[in-house]
């Protein structure tokens, strides 16, 4: 067995860059240390600092960094053996639908390939919804769905409320497709990336049209309760509003099916 690599930053860490003392210093460390592990400032196999380095830099207890350290534990992103230190595991034992690792993933990822799983797994999931909402929902829903389609092409020239009518156009058939756990997933996702700026990328009155025309494409299908159809179109939908919104960055090939 090989013994475990030491940590690539010096017996005196990186101070945290922080321009005032966090009113809650567990939080701010946790944050702090979640980013130096995706970064790659402690790669996995190695271990973070011992405990009186980590007080040192950041200027706080034992006991805050205990209570870090156990919120990394939490998150997949260390493990702690008596004895052995505190060794940060494989990126594929990461909890990557937890917040802090996610947000810390994308920021660290310029080829947009994060954000492209981010997209997959939300095209997957929103495309077999579309597909059993075709089947179950009523006309009332149908309904809405007309009228959010209707009134996306009134507001293709303020950017913003015609955003909130999108998300609320897929909210209102992830519902009607009665799935809470695809979802909340979707949902959780979206919640997490949505504000950052790989994610959003460019939009405009001409992108705003182009995009309402996908969701006038689904509509037409859940009206015709074409479920084959309806899957098809939601599928189509994501995937090209997405690759418009991130342009050129890194190769999209993960969205190839």
């Amino acid at each position: 067995m090989s013994a475990t690599r030491s940590q690539p930053e010096p017996a005196t860490a990186v101070r945290p860059g922080w321009t005032r003392r966090p009113a809650n210093l567990a939080t701010a460390v946790t944050a702090e240390l979640v980013q130096r592990i995706v970064r790659g400032n402690y790669p996995p196999g190695t271990t973070l600092p011992p405990e009186p380095v980590l007080c040192e830099t950041f200027s706080v207890s034992r006991t805050v960094v205990r209570e870090a350290v156990k919120v990394l534990q939490e998150k997949g992103l260390v493990r702690v053996r008596q004895g052995a230190g505190t060794t940060v595991t494989p990126q594929a034992q990461w909890n990557m639908l937890d917040e802090l690792v996610l947000g810390a993933t994308i920021a660290e990822d310029e080829t947009l390939a994060i954000l492209d799983d981010v997209v997959v797994t939300r095209r997957l999931l929103e495309s077999d919804m579309a597909q059993v909402a075709a089947r179950t929902l009523e006309q009332d829903v149908l309904d809405r769905l007309r009228a959010l389609v209707d009134r996306m092409d009134e507001l293709v020239d303020d950017t913003p409320t015609y955003e909130e009518h999108d998300r609320l156009f897929h909210d209102t058939i992830m519902q009607a497709s009665g799935n809470r756990i695809a979802r909340g997933v979707v949902r959780a996702l979206e919640g997490q990336v949505i504000h950052t700026s790989g994610y959003q990328g460019k939009s405009d009155r001409d992108l705003c049209k182009a995009s309402n025309k996908g969701h006038r494409r689904i509509y037409e299908r859940l009206a015709a309760r074409d479920a084959p159809g309806a899957a098809k179109a939601m599928f189509t939908h994501i995937t090209e509003a997405w690759l418009v919104r991130r342009g050129r960055a890194g190769d999209p090939g993960r969205l190839k099916r």
